[in-house]
């Protein structure tokens, strides 16, 4: 008998989010790890964000995971939060209790886990390019720094905006900045889009010859198919190449955790994605 169990009820909120695949996701985790868990969709109005939460919260939810573009306002709304996330300025995983809502920002570790670990691709010493200073570069840049890379350039079409995450930044490791022109004769062993060009079908004009000898380059953003940032890479002489699909499984399992207390194993979810 497995009454004493408390189901719990999470949600995943944005707009749109009719294309999420966080319901899959957990719904995978929850069977494998035996969890009494129901995940859903709620999509809430542009300017609805809070009165969504406050409402699911009221109804017994125990949690939430936060997609665009609500992820600051999340931020603003949590009552408490992990460092992580103060310093990304967003939160993308709210958990409820009688304290009040409590935020983390989990795409971060999702995406070094999935470079180090999925790819076995070591940051450590590494000269890593973070392409974009809008609120995904500035997710994933302190876990980059974390990992212990030889340095990190953040590079913008507007230099200032990537100025102002090497200040906020570079307390925890060598951190520059720089406009895409001024990448001209650096090399990278690893380049990250944090940018949304491929949502669009675009790829930024960088200066060539920017990709090092075994270098890996990432778009966080997935695709059934290569994303063109990742086929220009392929062109460009990148060694590896990889879509943010590995990220997205790597931070809701992180997610899982805070709410769950215990670990999912993501390969086989993963794996599954992929083939559907």
């Amino acid at each position: 008998m497995e009454s004493w169990r408390v189901s719990k009820h999470y949600v995943v909120i944005g707009n749109p989010v009719a294309h999420s695949k966080s319901p899959l996701i957990h719904a995978a985790f929850a069977q494998q790890t035996g969890q009494d868990v129901r995940y859903e969709r709620l999509l809430a109005p542009l300017d609805g964000f809070v009165n969504a939460v406050r409402s699911f919260q009221a109804e017994g939810g125990n949690g939430a995971n936060v997609t665009v573009p609500f992820k600051e306002a999340a931020w603003q709304l949590a009552d408490t939060m992990t460092p992580r996330a103060r310093l990304a300025g967003a939160a993308n995983t709210l958990v409820f209790s009688d304290l009040g809502i409590h935020a983390d920002n989990t795409d971060g570790v999702g995406l070094v886990t999935d470079i180090q670990k999925n790819l076995g691709y070591a940051l450590a010493g590494r000269r890593v390019l973070v392409m974009g200073a809008g609120g995904a570069a500035r997710g994933v840049i302190a876990p980059i720094l974390a990992a212990l890379p030889a340095f990190v350039v953040i590079a913008n079409r507007t230099a200032a905006k990537a100025a102002a995450l090497r200040t906020l930044f570079a307390p925890f490791g060598i951190v520059e900045a720089a406009s895409y022109q001024a990448l001209a004769g650096m090399q990278f062993d690893c380049v990250i889009n944090a940018t949304s060009a491929s949502l669009a079908g675009q790829v930024i004009d960088l200066p060539d010859a920017l990709f090092a000898t075994g270098s890996l380059v990432y778009d966080m953003m997935y695709a059934t198919q290569p994303t063109p940032f990742m086929q220009y890479a392929q062109q460009h002489g990148a060694a590896q190449v990889a879509d943010g699909l590995g990220m997205l499984v790597e931070q809701a399992a992180v997610a899982f955790h805070l709410w769950q207390g215990v670990m999912p194993d993501t390969h086989a979810v993963i794996s599954h994605l992929r083939a559907l």
